[in-house]
């Protein structure tokens, strides 16, 4: 559905440094620089951090969540963990699973270093 994802932040390499952290644990390489902006690829899209191009102040989106796809609970851990070690801060329920009118879902919520909500969600197969 989403060809990519980008967000703005204040400071490009403390971002980079937190989201090489939380992406290489889905096993996603560093950030590819591009101007003032670095992407992570991945077969299914692409998720980007990058300086305003308007030059005004990077701001968080209120309300919004961008949510990654993980293999298990385990690599949402490790994905919750690799956050927090690297600028993170926890928000929401601590990590674990949901109960959903859909089904269960194990969800790990973070806030990055410019308060970007984030999860990592694992949804078991039915």
């Amino acid at each position: 559905m989403f060809s990519h994802v980008m967000v703005g932040v204040k400071d490009l390499e403390v971002s980079k440094t937190f989201y090489d952290a939380v992406l290489g644990t889905l096993g996603i390489g560093p950030g590819v620089a591009n101007k003032s902006r670095y992407f992570y690829r991945s077969p299914t899209g692409a998720f980007g951090i990058t300086l305003p191009i308007n030059g005004e102040p990077a701001t968080h989106a209120n309300g919004s969540t961008i949510g990654f796809a993980m293999q298990s609970p385990e690599q949402a851990d490790a994905f919750h963990a690799a956050g927090l070690a690297n600028g993170g801060t926890t928000c929401e329920d601590p990590p674990g699973w949901r109960e959903f009118p859909t089904g269960r879902i194990y969800l790990a919520y973070l806030r990055d270093p410019d308060n970007h909500k984030i999860c990592a969600a694992h949804r078991p197969a039915n």
